[in-house]
Parts: structure tokens; C-alpha cells; sequence
């Protein structure tokens, strides 16, 4: 079965190991890319387009695990997302009681 990807408030985790942060990925992609040659006959790509794009496998680095990945949140994912809200309304309240 398939891993998601991670997203702003997950990120994935072996549970055989505890590894947060080595994995080996495999992924398919279609993509339309801008190549602009140099003079010299030197490619770049300098824009890609993702048409489609599909997750085969996640493997842990540390113990090679291939279904033991998991999504986790990250910390304080959450608490960032309070603390820009809370940080909002307290300008919003600072400004309001100056004027």
C-alpha cells in the first residue's frame, strides 16, 4: 500500500526504527519541462509542469523498511498554526486600541 505524502502538518516516520528524517523514494512522473539551450548546446530546464505524478515506495535509509512508513504530525504543527492566528488577532487589537 501506497504512502501518502506528507503534507504542512505530517511528515512521515518508520515505525520499525524511529527514523523522521532518511527515506528512499520512489515516484513515476509526467512532467512537461522548459529546456533552454546556451550557445554552447548546454540544456537547462527551466520550468517544470507536473501532469501526473504517482508514489511507488517509501524505503527507511537507516533499516531499509518498505511498509512500515508512516504520516505523523509534525510538532507544533498545530501550534504555528494557532500562534499565526493568535499573532493576527493581536496586532489587529494593537492597532485598534492606538487609534
Amino acid at each position: 500500500m501506497p504512502v501518502p505524502l506528507p503534507t504542512a502538518t505530517t511528515r512521515w516516520r518508520c515505525t520499525l526504527c524511529g527514523n523522521l528524517t532518511r527515506f528512499d523514494v520512489t515516484r513515476s512522473s509526467r512532467v512537461v519541462e522548459y529546456v533552454h539551450l546556451d550557445l554552447a548546446g548546454e540544456p537547462a530546464v527551466e520550468e517544470t509542469e507536473v501532469l501526473a505524478e504517482t508514489l511507488e515506495s517509501v524505503r527507511c535509509r537507516w533499516c531499509n523498511a518498505v511498509d512500515r512508513i508512516e504520516l505523523v504530525d509534525r510538532p507544533g504543527a498545530g501550534a504555528a498554526a494557532e500562534g499565526a492566528n493568535g499573532s493576527a488577532e493581536s496586532a489587529t487589537g494593537s492597532g485598534s486600541a492606538s487609534g
